[in-house]
């Protein structure tokens, strides 16, 4: 069940598709291509540049440019030279990088020329070397330079597969974005464990990635997963649904892995057109909580199976996942995957939650993270007894699907009634007026906390007192919420994590 054999050091993925298919292409953006020959070279010598400039073992290297190719070599190239590969937000306020900056004390900087200037501006010349994409600034290094150095070290590849590889920062959804370790070990069992034997991902697939590669769904899937099965993928530089309809009408486009906002956002594009795929078999979704009439919507307008799953930075993204056979329920998670061990917890007693009731997911297994970057004591409490504790609430049912209902912190209590944003969200997507949706609360002096609904419309307008009565036919009255409020996006992470904050402090201000 467990494919094994995909979980070898990078440098070794490398050199068994660069003999078995060295003309294949591994990725390819709007701009260039690299085959699986092209990959190992031009990783190797930029590994070997990386150590040309002094740049040791262990030490960090900040990614901090938009979607390309170059972001998948660096993050393959800065392992093989032993470094640890830190990737940021492209989309991040400056106030932000200077944090991961300053936090990771990256050595090098790999960025592009639109980002360039916030790189100058926030990194110490005297700390800090820089590498420009397709820059032609002199006082910079050159990613092309690097990437054709012939007069340079061979690359090390010395780090162990259970060595830190990878460093990616949580979404900040409730505070300041802590440094997650992730090790190859960790993300190559996603693709042994997840990808290949779920999924049926292997070398003739052909993926179409408009996920954010900053983001640990995006390493795991579009890079390691990739590269792990040897597949090829076409990296999209930003999302476009118009732009992905394109492509999936145009090229032999196999699998499309994305988060749930963007599933809405391509059933809305291809509106009463529809979608004609000219090889597409399936979607996966993760990264955010897939509401089951938007799957349900989904699968009846274009007939390809959308399967979703349950991830976490800290678990190297994937804990749980649908299977494309055999028993499906929409609305849950799946199943745990092989090799992981899940366990509910009731947050009020510490003992395992019976089947039904709810209680938060811990998981412990490979692909388990080893923990945070310079915090000792978050490390202790969120991986205590050998246990990731999510912080996420789900219940199991009688075949042990798992179903997420929200997390501990984003819990509203109204009149001592326990209220799941996540409940209600769902609720409201059913309605045909609405295109998005997020709940957080406000303080009511009588009961404590209230619900209050953002909502994106689907069309012209929005009849608040319609939406109202819909949400009264599903949803004990306690769980209405009590005001609705028109936004134009709900603001999301590169995941499609609600940034609750962020209406909070709406409501606030």
């Amino acid at each position: 069940m467990i494919h094994t054999e995909l979980i070898q050091p990078i440098d070794a993925l490398l050199k068994r598709h660069a003999a078995a298919a060295p003309s294949r292409v591994a990725f390819r953006d709007e701009r260039r291509e690299a085959t699986y020959a092209d990959l190992i070279l031009r990783t190797g010598r930029l590994a070997g540049s990386l150590q040309a400039l002094g740049i040791e073992t262990g030490e960090r290297a900040l990614i901090y440019m938009d979607n390309c190719v170059e972001v998948v070599e660096a993050y393959l190239a800065l392992p093989r030279a032993g470094l640890v590969a830190v990737c940021a937000n492209p989309g991040s306020a400056a106030a932000e990088i200077e944090h991961i900056l300053s936090d990771s004390q990256a050595r090098i900087v790999f960025t592009d020329q639109d980002h360039l200037s916030v790189v100058r501006a926030l990194a110490p010349p005297d700390d800090v070397r820089i590498v420009v994409v397709d820059g032609d600034a002199d006082d910079v290094l050159q990613f092309e330079d690097l990437a054709k150095a012939t007069d340079v070290p061979p690359a090390r590849d010395s780090l162990s597969l259970d060595d830190v590889s990878f460093m990616l920062y949580t979404s900040g959804t409730t505070g300041r974005p802590k440094g997650v370790y992730l090790t190859q070990r960790g993300c190559l069992w996603i693709a042994a464990a997840c990808w290949a034997p779920i999924l049926g991902l292997c070398a003739d697939d052909y993926i179409l990635s408009p996920l954010p590669l900053f983001h640990s769904y995006a390493l795991v899937m579009s890079v390691t997963g990739v590269l792990a099965v040897g597949a090829t993928e076409r990296i999209m530089r930003k999302f476009s649904p118009d732009q992905v309809i394109g492509y999936l009408e145009s090229e032999d486009i196999t699998f499309l892995p994305g988060v749930p906002t963007m599933f809405n956002y391509l059933l809305q594009a291809a509106g009463d057109r529809g979608l004609t795929p000219k090889a597409l078999r399936m979607c996966i979704s993760a990264g955010a909580i897939m509401p089951a009439a938007l799957n349900e919507k989904f699968e009846s307008a274009f007939h390809i199976p959308l399967l979703d799953g349950y991830g976490i930075t800290e678990t190297s993204t994937m804990v749980t996942m649908n299977w494309p056979t055999g028993t499906r329920k929409m609305g849950s998670c799946g199943l745990p995957l092989p090799g992981s061990t899940v366990r509910l917890i009731d947050p009020a007693t510490g003992e395992d939650a019976a089947p039904g009731a709810e209680g938060e997911i811990w998981v412990q297994g490979p692909h388990v993270a080893p923990g945070y970057h310079q915090l000792s004591e978050a490390t202790a409490a969120a991986f205590a007894g050998g246990w990731y504790h999510t912080g996420d609430l789900a219940q199991r049912d009688e075949d042990g699907f798992l179903t997420i209902s929200g997390r501990i912190k984003e819990l509203i209590i109204r009149g001592g009634e326990n209220i799941y944003p996540a409940e209600v969200e769902a609720a409201l997507m059913l309605h045909d007026s609405v295109a998005d949706a997020a709940v957080v609360s406000r303080p009511h002096e009588a009961l404590g906390e209230v619900p209050v609904a953002f909502i994106v419309p689907a069309g012209d307008g929005l009849d608040i007192d319609a939406l109202k009565a819909h949400c009264a036919t599903r949803l004990a009255a306690v769980k209405v919420p009590s005001e609705y409020v028109v936004i134009d996006a709900i603001p999301r992470t590169g995941s499609g994590k609600v940034l609750r904050f962020k209406l909070q402090e709406r409501l606030e201000g």
